[in-house]
C-alpha cells in the first residue's frame, strides 16, 4: 500500500500551527499569564455582570441579612441581605469606568502639559514646569480631595478628581521623554535635512515617546480605581447603593465587626484589580525597553 505525503499533511501542519500561533504564550512569566486571565476576568464582570453573577444587586432579604459566606450566598449578604458576590460583580463595572476615565483624563492633561513644558518657547515652557512643580508638591489623595470638594461628591466628579489629581506625575514623565527624544540623533539628523518642526513632532517625537509610555495606560488604570476606591470609602465618591467598590466599602464599615466579609471581599477585589493591571503595564514597559536596547 502506498501513501503519500498529503496523507500526514494534517497531522503535522496542526502542531506547527498552533507553535506558531501561541509563539510567545510558553517565554511569558506565569505571573503575567494569571494578570491578564484576572483582567480579562474582570473585563467580562463589566461588560456583562450578569453573565457571572448569581443575584439581582439590588434585591434585599432581610431574613438573611450578614449572613457569612455559604453555598446560597458565596461572599455572604450585607446588612439587609444582599448579595455581596453579586454586588461586587456588579461593580466591576463603574469601578473600572472610573479607572478607565480618570486615566484618559489624566494622559490627555499629561499629553498637552508634558509636550508644553519641553518642546514649547521657554516663556511658555517656563511657567507650565512651575505649575508642574507647584501640583506634584500636592500629595494625589490631597489633590483629588481638593476637586471632590469644588464639584461635589457624584462618580463623575470623582472621575474628574482623581484624574487631575494623578495628571501632574504622567505629565512629568511625558516631559521627560520628549526631551530625551528631541536630543536624539535621529531627530537632529531628520532637522539637518530639512525636514519641518510639524514634520519631526508628528512623525519621529510622537511616536517615540508615546511607544515606551504605553505601559502607563495599565498601571494607571490600577491606581486610578484604588484612588477612587478610596474617596467613595471615606465618602466623598459615589455613594450608596451604587455597588461600586468604594460604596461598598463605606457601607460596609458599620459592621466590619460582625461581618468581616463586608470590607475585606471588596477590599481583596480592589487589590486584585490593581495588581493584575499594574503587572500587566511592568511587563509591557519591560518589553519596550527590551527592544529599545
Amino acid at each position: 500500500m502506498t501513501t503519500h505525503s498529503s496523507d500526514y499533511a494534517g497531522t503535522t501542519a496542526k502542531p506547527s500551527a498552533l507553535r506558531h500561533f501561541f509563539p510567545a504564550i510558553g517565554r511569558t512569566p506565569f505571573p503575567v499569564l494569571l494578570s491578564t486571565l484576572l483582567a480579562l476576568l474582570f473585563i467580562v464582570a463589566a461588560v456583562a455582570p450578569a453573565l457571572l453573577a448569581t443575584h439581582d444587586p439590588f434585591s434585599t432579604d432581610l431574613y438573611h441579612a450578614l449572613q457569612g459566606p455559604s453555598a446560597q450566598h458565596w461572599l455572604g449578604t450585607d446588612d439587609i441581605g444582599r448579595d455581596l458576590y453579586s454586588r461586587i460583580i456588579w461593580g466591576t463595572r463603574p469601578s473600572l469606568l472610573i479607572g478607565m476615565g480618570a486615566m484618559a483624563i489624566a494622559l490627555a492633561g499629561a499629553i498637552v502639559f508634558g509636550f508644553t513644558a519641553a518642546l514649547a518657547p521657554r516663556w511658555i515652557a517656563g511657567p507650565v514646569n512651575r505649575l508642574l512643580e507647584i501640583l506634584l508638591a500636592f500629595p494625589t489623595l490631597l489633590l483629588a480631595l481638593l476637586f471632590v470638594a469644588l464639584l461635589g461628591p457624584s462618580a463623575s466628579s470623582l472621575l474628574i478628581s482623581v484624574g487631575i489629581g494623578t495628571a501632574p506625575g504622567y505629565a512629568r514623565l511625558v516631559r521627560a521623554q520628549a526631551l530625551k527624544v528631541k536630543g536624539s540623533g535621529y531627530v537632529e539628523a531628520a532637522r539637518a535635512l530639512g525636514h519641518s518642526s510639524q514634520k519631526l513632532f508628528l512623525q519621529h517625537i510622537v511616536p517615540n515617546v508615546f511607544r515606551p509610555l504605553s505601559s502607563l495606560v495599565a498601571l494607571g488604570i490600577g491606581q486610578s480605581v484604588v484612588w477612587a476606591s478610596g474617596l467613595s470609602f471615606l465618602g466623598l465618591g459615589v455613594v450608596p447603593p451604587s455597588p461600586e467598590w468604594g460604596a461598598l466599602l463605606e457601607a460596609g464599615k458599620i459592621n466590619v465587626t460582625v461581618a468581616w466579609w463586608l470590607e475585606v471581599l471588596p477590599g481583596i477585589a480592589i487589590v486584585l484589580v490593581a495588581l493584575s493591571f499594574t503587572q500587566i503595564g511592568r511587563y509591557v514597559q519591560q518589553r519596550s525597553e527590551g527592544g529599545q536596547q
